[in-house]
């Protein structure tokens, strides 16, 4: 029997059986998934521990909450995939939220609070800070996905390494030849992207080649802002001869820019994109981008929330998956 005052946790009876807390989820929520002999000694263990699962534990309720700043675009949607496929993997339910702009009054982390969800998750975006901050206060389990922030250490958070593919995308087009090379980015504050442009910059510097002011371009990562970026790049005296841009939905604006000032993608511009959603290898021509494993981070940051809800602590408070060059034929040599 535990003694009083103190509740079991997935985690105590986990180490006591000597298995994984998601074990111990699936014999609590009757998942068939489990040996006869391992289910056997969880439940053994669960009535020695005397444990009872919290409402939102049983498989009918709401147990993780995940929330998006702004609009759902192609990026948070593979990560939402991501999400969703594990959730139904490990038979948890999943509540999708979208903030649109700032709750200052906190109304909206307190809901969360008081809601019984083991968990969130959340997408950052700028706006969402002051949120972030309420529901840890509140003492709500949370995962950052891509934090605007550096990350924490009292903020648990999920990225990929940003930097090195950074570095990759413009290694690859200098490899190609190409010297004059152009930015256009995310939030100037984000942390992925200040990552991205470092690996950009450091890339270059390492090749001996000075990045002018003008080339550089920071904004959202939506397709709009890489039009805009790519506009002021190409009404420059002595423009670029390839872009990296921050983003696929980015490096989309970069081309329909290209197309609609009569040049070619890759014969007059080459263009290197970051994240291989599902679109980059459908449009005319594919795109050469830098694949963020964005189902996989889904993944990562659900089963991280729900070692959080069961009392584990993490073996690292910001995890980095690792980025991979996809080459298509949106870059070609320099001619």
């Amino acid at each position: 029997m535990r003694a009083a005052g103190s509740r079991a946790t997935l985690a105590k009876v986990a180490q006591s059986a000597g298995v994984s807390v998601a074990t111990v989820s699936k014999v609590v929520n009757g998942r068939s998934d489990v040996s006869p002999s391992t289910r056997a000694r969880v439940q053994d263990l669960l009535k020695e521990h005397d444990y009872e699962p919290r409402r939102a534990e049983s498989s009918g309720g709401a147990a993780i909450e995940i929330f998006f700043g702004g609009r759902l675009g192609s990026y948070s949607t593979e990560v939402l995939q991501g999400v969703l496929d594990c959730a139904a993997e490990l038979d948890v339910d999943v509540v999708v939220t979208t903030r649109t702009k700032p709750d200052r009054s906190g109304a909206w982390a307190r809901r969360i609070a008081a809601s019984g969800r083991r968990a969130a998750i959340g997408v950052s975006s700028e706006f969402m800070v002051m949120e972030l901050n309420l529901l840890s206060r509140a003492r709500v389990p949370l995962v950052v996905i891509d934090p605007l922030n550096a990350p924490q250490a009292q903020l648990t958070s999920v990225g990929s390494t940003n930097f090195a593919g950074g570095m990759a995308a413009t290694q690859h087009l200098l490899d190609l030849g190409h010297r004059r090379i152009g930015y256009v980015g995310g939030p100037v504050a984000a942390a992925c992207n200040q990552a991205r442009m470092a690996g950009y910059r450091g890339a270059l510097e390492a090749h001996g080649v000075d990045v002018p002011r003008d080339y550089v371009r920071t904004g959202q990562f939506h397709w709009e802002d890489g039009v805009a970026g790519a506009e002021h790049l190409l009404s420059l005296p002595t423009p670029p001869t390839a872009v990296f841009a921050g983003s696929d939905e980015v490096a989309l604006g970069v081309i329909e820019a290209a197309r609609t000032r009569g040049l070619r993608v890759p014969d007059d511009l080459s263009v290197v994109g970051f994240d291989d959603v599902q679109v980059a290898g459908l449009g005319s021509p594919p795109l050469t981008t830098v694949r963020q494993p964005l189902s996989e981070m889904g993944s990562v940051a659900l089963r991280t929330a729900l070692r959080l809800a069961a009392g584990e602590r993490p073996e690292s408070h910001h995890v980095e998956l690792a980025t991979q060059l996809v080459v298509r034929q949106s870059a070609v040599a320099l001619r």
